[in-house]
């Protein structure tokens, strides 16, 4: 084949690698292992647009390199297949969401495969399929049944407490629990029911019913994740959605707050996932305090602060407005004001609430609390700042040192009480220092930081009005959806109670139901299935498990996917131990990327995985963005019955005009298709334009790629037009793999241009014939050949994908002019492409007369002598000019330089028999003789 035809050649193949399963992976142990991982993704109706296999595109890079390299690579692919969208369209079409499901998955191999991806395709992994989620519903018996033992630092069987309580009670047990759990004795523990006892250790166990407070969307009758609210509504399709108090399973992720934390220092993630994960644990140090309530001697509120130095600095407590005590603590004179105002802070996103600090919002209880330190009394005000599901959901105002604290007390005209004599400028604003000395501060006046805050807490402790304590913003985490698409929880209810069903009856099947919504009793829609009960009369739980169970432990299953007797089996995960590359979108850090790391935790203390942190590196790949493009309808042909009429870009000003997004695959070179914009919308069909130059010229900006604005871009399309190798090569090309940039069209024909001038190496171009020889290379085909080896290897490991792109254009420049299409040159050339343009890498080394893969070949060794210059040639400045130029050994010695300038012929011309002032030799660089 004498044309560069890549439809034919990719579509070879790409069925040659699946009929001879090509990147077919197993357990080898006589090499080194090498694990590379996709975030998987969930399969939308829409399919994939060109931003979605960028990290795809980087991923299989380095996967096929590694394999050059020697590597055994596991690298799979699979479907994040339970979720919302699949359920809403079943809601109104009434198709069944596998089927749905189904189709798209169908449609994303499709397209998987047309890039070229060297995934493993036998080890395809669904999370909605029963195989797959028997296992997730496996790994939550385990956490139901183990509990976090603070002296081991690991997680126990709950069969190990219960033995202790049966001898000592709970005296001498340091676990994580919950914070009212109260003290009691063997005797106490053998005299309780069956049911008593079950109560009291779901205080303990890693996964229990609990009571939290969630984002509720009643339209979509559904949690929702903070990431899925936007401005009080739901991100999918805008329904309301408020802040609800609601029965929810949860996971004990408290429990590992500080390993979490300790971890982060294990792994070669990005600074800013871990700066995230972090903060969203939030450890701090501090204390607890214990306000009474005036006239009421039934409850206290507690209170954690990190500057418990500041105590006597409090002029106000701030409640959460899903405080419990709310209630009771609004007085008949505030309670309409109260009540306006927590219905407006339940519309309200978590996100919302703790982002906003320009506007001070909040509401008087009408009631007080009193200073254990002063007796003072202060007043109890309720703002939506403070989070009922985070720390107690109260917080002490301290005006002179905190600034939402100030603006809050300045704009409720409350007292800012100086507590620090280096405290400065309080009628402007807050300053927090911790230097100087206490003032108008009781115990603590004229001491320092340190020894007012351990004197404090020693106060508190010995009164029983608090203690020392480290908090964490983290909460338990909510394991429930009251949705049908979604793994069932394998759970039945006996007495009131939860139980775990008998493990042989895994997996516990999603039943049939007549339609995907609540029942008219406002049951989640597993409350509709006929018959479904345990053993045929006990309760099944009705919640689905969330979006997250099954991306919590999905890469294990890749190294094991056909096991039906475990999740993996323990000779695959020794081998392949964990993830050493793994690429997907930085906005998983607080959902996806932590929870994943604290059931891998989970499962290492229990001896099922070898390694505590499942990624060694974590790669967030940018976005790419759309670049939108526009048409400008005069605005004297809007209207009914008028012909619309477009004016070109560069003539628009003198019109009136409304910009209108149009289709950018009708748009090249930002040249508008007219008779494909007529057909584009009925409306349109009679359109006039207004021309520059005989061609309709379009606006652009840069959006996020979207239907909305018509710039989606389908990498079929592309395929089809310019080729897989193309679009990998190109995608690559467009910047740095972290940074998020524009597509454009545009750029991709030079792209394409380079594998035409690639193959024209091994191809005449006029008659056809087959040029590749097996003559010694020269000096300099080599140099070219090996600078590009050590800069595609170079870039490869460190993920500069771009700058390769540049580096590969640059060589088979050089060899074109330099003529050469010798083999020695051109067979390692198609190996170091062949990561990022299979197809043609694997056609051009079976022209070159291999048998097998090109997968099967080695990275060419690199060899630094080709690049080391034997000479130099030197510019020979006169007095600064350059008059001829000469060349000498790279090695030659100055001063040998020197006298060989001197006795040339032209520079003793210059020199008219004198001797130069000065010779100034600059190795490798200019020789300057001064006369």
């Amino acid at each position: 084949m004498s044309e560069y035809n890549f439809r034919e050649i990719e579509k070879r193949w790409q069925q040659r690698w699946e009929e001879q399963q090509t990147y077919r992976t197993d357990v080898d142990a006589s090499r080194p292992k090498y694990y590379v991982l996709d975030m998987f993704p969930y399969p939308s109706g829409a399919g994939l647009h060109v931003g979605h296999p960028l990290g795809y595109i980087a991923s299989d890079i380095v996967s096929r390199y590694k394999r050059l390299q020697g590597f055994n690579v596991l690298h799979p692919m699979g479907f994040d297949s339970f979720g919302l969208p699949a359920e809403q369209y079943a809601i109104q079409t009434g198709q069944h969401p596998a089927v749905t499901t189904e189709n798209n998955i169908d449609t994303y191999i499709s397209q998987l495969k047309k890039i070229g991806f060297s995934y493993d395709w036998s080890r395809e992994v669904r999370t909605s399929d029963p195989k797959f989620y028997k296992w997730t519903q496996w790994i939550f018996m385990q956490l139901f049944n183990h509990y976090y033992d603070k002296d081991a630092d690991k997680a126990l069987s709950i069969s190990k407490l219960t033995e202790h309580f049966a001898k000592q009670g709970n005296s001498g047990i340091n676990a994580v629990c919950d914070e009212d759990t109260p003290a009691f004795t063997a005797a106490e523990w053998n005299a309780m029911t069956d049911k008593q006892q079950q109560e009291l250790l779901f205080k303990y166990r890693l996964t229990m019913p609990d009571e939290a407070y969630v984002n509720w969307c009643a339209a979509l009758g559904s949690v929702l994740s903070n990431d899925e609210v936007k401005d009080g509504v739901s991100e999918r399709g805008g329904y309301p959605v408020e802040r609800k108090l609601m029965k929810q399973w949860s996971m004990r992720i408290t429990a590992y707050a500080d390993r979490l934390l300790d971890g982060l220092n294990e792994i070669d993630w990005s600074d800013s996932i871990k700066e995230q994960q972090r903060n969203w644990i939030g450890r701090s140090q501090g204390a607890s305090v214990q306000f009474a309530i005036e006239g009421n001697s039934d409850n206290l509120i507690e209170v954690f602060t990190t500057r418990v130095d500041t105590i006597y600095g409090v002029s106000f407590i701030v409640l959460a407005p899903e405080h419990e005590f709310v209630s009771f603590l609004t007085t008949p004179e505030q309670k309409t004001e109260v009540d306006t105002y927590v219905k407006w802070a339940a519309s309200r996103s978590e996100v919302d609430r703790m982002s906003e600090v320009k506007k001070v919002t909040g509401v008087f209880t009408g009631s007080y609390a009193i200073n254990p330190f002063n007796g003072e009394k202060v007043p109890i005000y309720l703002a939506d700042y403070v989070l009922a599901g985070y720390g107690t959901g109260a917080v002490m105002g301290v005006p002179s040192g905190d600034q939402r604290d100030w603006n809050f007390a300045t704009h409720f005209n409350l007292p800012i009480i100086p507590i620090l004599d280096s405290q400065k400028d309080m009628d402007k604003q807050a300053d927090a220092t911790k230097e100087g000395r206490y003032i108008n501060s009781g115990i603590i006046n004229g001491m320092e930081y340190k020894e007012a805050t351990s004197t404090l807490i020693k106060w508190l402790e010995e009164r029983g009005l608090g203690k020392g304590k480290v908090q964490y913003r983290l909460r338990n985490a909510v394991f429930s959806r009251q949705r049908y698409w979604g793994e069932p929880v394998p759970v039945y209810y006996k007495d009131g109670l939860p139980q775990l069903i008998d493990e042989q009856n895994l997996p516990l099947l999603l039943p049939e139901i007549d339609k995907y919504l609540p029942t008219e009793t406002g049951e989640p829609p597993l409350g509709r299935a006929e018959n479904w009960k345990y053993k045929g009369q006990y309760e099944y739980e009705l919640s689905t498990m969330p979006g997250w169970a099954g991306s919590s432990w999905y890469f294990y299953r890749y190294m094991d996917p056909q096991n039906d007797s475990e999740f993996a089996s323990k000779e695959s995960v020794d081998y392949w131990q964990n993830v050493d590359l793994y690429l997907g979108g930085s906005e998983h850090a607080t959902g996806h990327l932590l929870y994943s790391r604290f059931w891998n935790h989970f499962l290492y203390d229990l001896g099922l995985v070898p390694q505590k942190e499942y990624a060694k590196k974590l790669i967030n790949q940018g976005m790419i963005l759309g670049r939108s493009n526009y048409v400008y309808r005069v605005k004297s042909s809007e209207g009914e019955g008028k012909n619309p009429v477009f004016v070109s870009y560069n003539l628009r000003k003198e019109y009136e005009t409304t910009a209108i997004h149009v289709d950018v695959n009708i748009v090249e070179n930002d040249e508008l298709n007219v008779e494909a914009f007529k057909k584009w919308r009925p409306d349109f069909q009679n359109a006039e334009f207004i021309l520059e130059d005989g061609k309709y010229i379009c606006g652009w900006e840069i959006d996020k790629m979207s239907k909305r604005y018509y710039n989606v871009v389908n990498p079929d399309d592309i395929v089809a037009r310019y080729g897989a190798d193309t679009l990998r090569m190109y995608e690559m090309f467009l910047g740095p793999l972290t940074d998020a940039k524009p597509w454009n069209t545009n750029g991709i024909s030079g792209v394409h241009n380079f594998l035409r001038k690639l193959w024209r190496l091994f191809y005449n171009e006029d008659n056809g014939n087959l040029l590749v020889t097996d003559a010694e290379p020269t000096r300099e085909e080599l140099k070219s050949l090996h600078k590009t080896i050590k800069k595609v290897a170079d870039d490869i490991e460190n993920y500069s994908f771009n700058t390769t792109v540049s580096a590969f254009m640059i060589c088979v420049n050089e060899l074109s002019s330099q003529k050469c299409s010798k083999r020695a040159i051109l067979s390692d050339l198609v190996v170091i492409l062949s990561p990022f343009a299979p197809h043609i890498a694997e056609e051009l080394w079976s022209i070159l007369g291999h048998a097998t893969s090109v997968t099967k070949a080695s990275y060419p060794v690199f060899n630094a002598s080709y690049l080391t210059e034997d000479s130099f040639e030197y510019p020979i400045s006169i007095n600064g000019k350059v008059r001829i130029k000469m060349t000498f050994p790279a090695d030659a010695l100055p001063a040998d330089i020197e006298q060989s300038v001197l006795a040339e012929e032209t520079v003793q011309k210059w020199l008219e028999g004198k001797a130069p002032k000065k010779v100034i030799v600059v190795p490798k660089r200019i020789v300057n003789v001064v006369i």
